[in-house]
């Protein structure tokens, strides 16, 4: 069922969703927080739709803000709020709200979505592009205990990286983090079976690619050992090499979907190592909503530390032994752990 609503206010929009929910026979609905997206007329229906799918694992009041700034000096004077009320089948397993903001009043964003929260829930603010610098004092931010970014969006993603690390809070994250779970995770379970001191790695993608730069990051943070980071033609993080005493451990995925692991003596084996959706990756981070410690001391170790490589990945790479340290020395690695 949807509601279109023009010059509404806040408590008319509240009005509409409990008459909505009544209408499609269901007055009481467990949802169990309020997603907050803040985007634009282009990416709204993309981000509305990975918002719904997501709630089918987690239902919430999903409520998208889309600011309309005219240039007109008349028309910013102008403020206005007009929404859609969507319950039921058009809104997944919860609720959706879609705000436009014009005029004067698109900057007071937060005094619109305030009385729209759910009461007693947690909420979780997302950006699908153009985030602030500093997400926990955005004042929207500022109403969220989790705050979403996605670095992959910006215009220069390695320089967005510095910027996440410098205004890093408790509470901040980023899709382009939850992209290499399902890395770290095989590489913690290669580690497992095959314990042994791991000397250096590599870590293969496309150029401009955060996920390959964080997974780069996260090796050298766990395992203090050097990282080389190499370039490739993608699609995304293509291979991750480690180099242990006993041989190389090797996970590759040449095709954006399957990949393959390779241990000294054991066959190699195929894994499904597919690049996730949007909703996949927004679904994971509504998963938990405490403060993610691994992802703040992997931002914060810097790219600036890690071992560039700008050859193509195919060309004969020096030895180990002649390739300069990109980290401090440090005692003989341990085997990581996965998030």
């Amino acid at each position: 069922m949807k509601i279109d609503l023009t010059e509404t206010t806040s408590s008319k929009i509240n009005q509409a969703l409990v008459s909505a929910r009544r209408a499609v026979g269901a007055p009481a609905i467990g949802m169990v927080l309020t997603l907050v997206i803040v985007t634009d007329e282009e990416n709204a229906y993309d981000a509305l739709k990975a918002a719904s799918d997501s709630s089918r694992e987690h239902p919430s009041r999903i409520i998208a803000v889309i600011k309309r700034v005219s240039r007109s000096p008349r028309a910013r004077r102008d403020a206005r709020l007009d929404a859609e009320v969507r319950v039921g089948s058009d809104s997944g397993s919860g609720e959706t709200v879609v705000l436009r903001l014009h005029g004067e009043l698109a900057n007071h964003a937060q005094s619109v979505v305030l009385p729209l929260l759910l009461p007693d829930a947690p909420v979780v603010l997302w950006w699908p592009q153009d985030a602030p610098a500093d997400p926990a004092k955005d004042a929207l931010g500022a109403l969220a205990q989790r705050r979403i970014t996605d670095t992959y969006s910006a215009e220069h993603p390695i320089d967005e990286l510095a910027v996440r690390a410098a205004t890093y809070q408790p509470g901040d994250t980023d899709l382009a983090w939850t992209r290499i779970t399902p890395w770290r995770s095989m590489l913690a379970a290669a580690l497992d079976q095959q314990p042994a001191e791991v000397i250096s790695a590599t870590v293969e993608g496309e150029s401009d690619n955060p996920s390959c730069e964080l997974l780069a990051m996260w090796l050298a943070d766990r395992l203090q050992v050097p990282v080389e980071r190499t370039t490739s033609a993608g699609p995304g993080l293509t291979a991750v090499r480690m180099t242990t005493k006993s041989g190389d451990i090797v996970l590759d995925r040449a095709d954006g979907s399957l990949a393959t692991l390779c241990m000294v003596g054991q066959p190699d084996r195929a894994v499904a190592l597919k690049r996730r959706e949007t909703a996949e990756l927004l679904a994971e981070e509504l998963r938990r909503l405490d403060p993610d410690n691994i992802y703040e001391t992997t931002v914060k170790f810097g790219v600036e530390r890690l071992e560039k490589v700008s050859e193509p990945a195919a060309a004969k790479k020096a030895p180990a032994s002649e390739a300069p340290a990109a980290t401090k020395k440090a005692a003989p690695a341990k085997k990581a752990a996965s998030k």
